[in-house]
C-alpha cells in the first residue's frame, strides 16, 4: 500500500501519458532567447530549436523545456507578443517532428502557457509560482497539466539584490507548503517542486540548499534541480558557463544523492550518465 502511495505521488500525467518520476529523469533546455546566459541565442530559431530538441531526445531526455523570456539577472523585459513569437513556432515544430516528445513551456505568463499547451506542450514550468499573473491559477486548473512550482525571492529584475533568508530550507518548506495547499485546493495535484537555484539566492545559499536538498523530500513531491552551467558553478571555479560541464556533472551527482528526480540540463548525455551511475550506487 505504501509503495503504491509513493508511486502515485511521483507520477505525473502528461496528456494521458503517465511518467513515473520515482526513477530520475532529464529535462533538456531550449532557450529561445537572444541573450541566454549560456548559449547566447544559438537556439532561438525554429530550425536550431528543433535540432537541439532532436539531440536532447536522442541523448535520453524525457522532457524538453522551451523558454522565450530570459530570467537571468538584469535581463530586459519583453512583451507577451514577443515571447509568443519566440516559443510557439519552436514548440509547433518540435511537436510536429517528434509528436511523442513531452514539451514543457517555461513562462510566468498565463497567455503564453495557454498557447503553448494548445500547440503541443504538456507541462507548465513557472518561475513565479503563479505570483506574477493573476490568471495563472485558474488556467492551470483549466488545462489540467502538470505544473512545475519554483521558488524565487523577488523578481528576475531584482532577485539578486541582496537576497536573504532566516533559514533557507525552513523558508522554502514554508513557501512550498503554502503554495502546494493552494494548488491542491484548486484540484491541481500533478506538481513538481523546483527550489530555484540562482533565483534570489547567494552562492552560499545555493550550496547550502544543495547540501540540504533532501529535507525538501518532506513535501512528498518530486524535486527538480536546475543547476546546469549556472553561476554557482563557474563563479566558484573562476571559469565561465562554457567551461562548466565538469562542475555541472559534479553537482548533478550531489543533487541525485539528495533526492532530485528531474535534472534540467543543457547537456543531456552527461546528465543521463549521472543518473545511470547513481542507479548503480544505490543498488
Amino acid at each position: 500500500m505504501k509503495d503504491n502511495y509513493f508511486q502515485s505521488k511521483f507520477s505525473i500525467n502528461c496528456k494521458g501519458k503517465l511518467i513515473n518520476l520515482s526513477t530520475p529523469k532529464t529535462m533538456g533546455i531550449i532557450n529561445a532567447t537572444p541573450d541566454s546566459f549560456y548559449d547566447g541565442g544559438m537556439n532561438n530559431t525554429i530550425k536550431a530549436g528543433t535540432i537541439i530538441a532532436e539531440k536532447h531526445l536522442k541523448d535520453g531526455a524525457t522532457f524538453i523545456d522551451v523558454g522565450g523570456y530570459s530570467s537571468r539577472p538584469g535581463a530586459k523585459n519583453i512583451s507577451t507578443d514577443t515571447e509568443l513569437k519566440r516559443v510557439i513556432p519552436i514548440i509547433k515544430s518540435i511537436h510536429k517532428h517528434f509528436p511523442e516528445a513531452i514539451i514543457s513551456i517555461d513562462t510566468f505568463r498565463a497567455a503564453v502557457a495557454k498557447a503553448a499547451i494548445y500547440e503541443g506542450a504538456s507541462i507548465i514550468n513557472d518561475i513565479s509560482a503563479f505570483s506574477l499573473d493573476k490568471d495563472y491559477l485558474s488556467l492551470i486548473k483549466e488545462l489540467k497539466v502538470p505544473y512545475i512550482l519554483m521558488h524565487m525571492q523577488g523578481q528576475p529584475a531584482n532577485m539578486q539584490h541582496n537576497p536573504s533568508y532566516e533559514s533557507i530550507i525552513s523558508d522554502l518548506l514554508f513557501f512550498f507548503s503554502k503554495k502546494i495547499n493552494i494548488l491542491n485546493s484548486h484540484g491541481i495535484n500533478d506538481i513538481i517542486i523546483d527550489p530555484g537555484f540562482g533565483f534570489g539566492k547567494t552562492n552560499q545559499d545555493n550550496f547550502k540548499l544543495l547540501k540540504n536538498l533532501a529535507q525538501l523530500k518532506l513535501l512528498e513531491l518530486p524535486i527538480l534541480a536546475g543547476i546546469s552551467r549556472k553561476s554557482m558553478i563557474y563563479k566558484t571555479l573562476k571559469t565561465n558557463s562554457i567551461s562548466s560541464i565538469n562542475g555541472t556533472t559534479a553537482l548533478h551527482m550531489e543533487a541525485l544523492k539528495n533526492g532530485a528526480k528531474v535534472l534540467r540540463a543543457h547537456d543531456i548525455k552527461e546528465a543521463q550518465e549521472c543518473i545511470e551511475l547513481h542507479k548503480n550506487l544505490i543498488i
